[in-house]
């Protein structure tokens, strides 16, 4: 685009995060419907050519990753056709979070000692906790699964926020839990023991700290890879319109507030992202008498459209283009939709547009 020129800004690309080989998660997120999942499988198509093991996951329960890739794409890590070091899964965390509470209900029967049941109850007793210990068991699969870089096709921004501030809430939660036992002894022992308990109050409280220890240490470990950015990173996907650079612009303020590193920004939908609109603009009125009046109404919403977009384009670059990369993805004239597809759209978010290009 005319107005601004490439050696202001941060090179438009996502190679900082291809070139990053220390990243294991990477964050792919943004208001609904401005491409998140085409932004994720472009990301994991290129990630697939520098990694030995890619994985991207779907967390939005609204999964699209089987539309994208034109294949079916279950709970369990399934091979994306025509690689050999990609793979896909589509995760329900409110299923997941049914299915552990089964488990440890089901443990619970088996367990003479009454902790499994009493954790079962605490899993339903603190606000928040339900969803994010699903968040917990949900990391704790992905490590197990021995990837080099996780993609994350999230849901849109506040079931995002959401998802990122689990961790946090987690810790909240059992560290208070952890207060009680300091402050009320062997009570929590004794509550074991009205869950069908056999041994000494003590002793139920021991194994029941011990229980809630061990899932603390592994949502700090979560917790501090979140805030790693040599680890974790997050992807901000936008299109030009006031709502969605609004929502970018609240969601990189709270990324920032929990202290996880953002600083790529993907603009979608993005109508001849190397054309300034005064440029088109000056086409179209050398040659609008020369057309048909249909042709003229839709050069004019064409034209509205393009000065729109490039007003908030304008807004992006200042608010981001010191500190972020900032790139623009160009609107197609088709769905992109299967592996070659996908494959040849990625190009363009390692291939940067030319702003100068006229």
């Amino acid at each position: 685009m005319a107005d601004f020129d490439d050696a202001d800004f941060l090179d438009p690309s996502l190679k900082n995060i291809i070139d990053q080989k220390s990243l294991q998660w990477v964050f792919v997120g943004g208001k609904g419907g401005v491409g998140k999942t085409t932004t994720s499988c472009c990301l994991g198509v290129q990630l697939a050519k520098s990694r030995n093991k890619v994985l991207i996951v779907s967390t939005d329960p609204a999964h699209n990753l089987s539309d994208a890739f034109c294949q079916k794409i279950g709970r369990e890590p399934t091979p994306i056709t025509g690689f050999t070091n990609l793979s896909a899964m589509e995760i329900d965390a409110h299923e997941d979070l049914d299915q552990m509470q089964r488990s440890m209900e089901e443990a619970s029967d088996d367990d003479s000692s009454g902790v499994s049941q009493l954790m079962a109850e605490l899993t339903s007793s603190i606000p928040g906790i339900d969803e994010a210990m699903s968040f917990s068991e949900l990391m704790k699969q992905v490590q197990s699964l021995d990837y080099d870089v996780v993609v994350f096709d999230t849901a849109p921004t506040g079931h995002t926020l959401r998802l990122l501030s689990f961790p946090t809430i987690l810790e909240k939660a059992l560290g208070k839990v952890m207060e009680l036992k300091d402050r009320f002894g062997g009570l929590i022992g004794q509550a074991s023991a009205m869950f069908g308990a056999q041994g000494s109050p003590g002793q139920m409280q021991d194994m029941l700290m011990g229980r809630l220890e061990e899932t603390r240490e592994i949502i700090n470990k979560v917790n501090d890879a979140f805030q790693d950015p040599e680890l974790t990173t997050f992807v901000c996907v936008c299109i030009p319109e006031f709502l969605s650079i609004y929502e970018t612009e609240r969601l990189v303020q709270e990324l920032s507030k929990f202290g996880i590193d953002s600083h790529n920004i993907v603009v979608n939908q993005v109508l001849f992202p190397e054309k300034d609109a005064e440029e088109l603009g000056e086409w179209f009125d050398n040659n609008k008498d020369g057309l048909p009046k249909e042709a003229r109404e839709i050069c004019s919403k064409l034209m509205a459209r393009k000065r729109m977009q490039d007003k908030y384009i304008g807004q992006c670059f200042d608010l981001y283009g010191d500190d972020f990369h900032v790139i623009l993805m160009p609107l197609l004239d088709y769905e992109v939709r299967g592996v070659e597809k996908l494959k040849l759209f990625s190009e363009n978010l390692i291939e940067p547009v030319d702003l100068e290009e006229s």
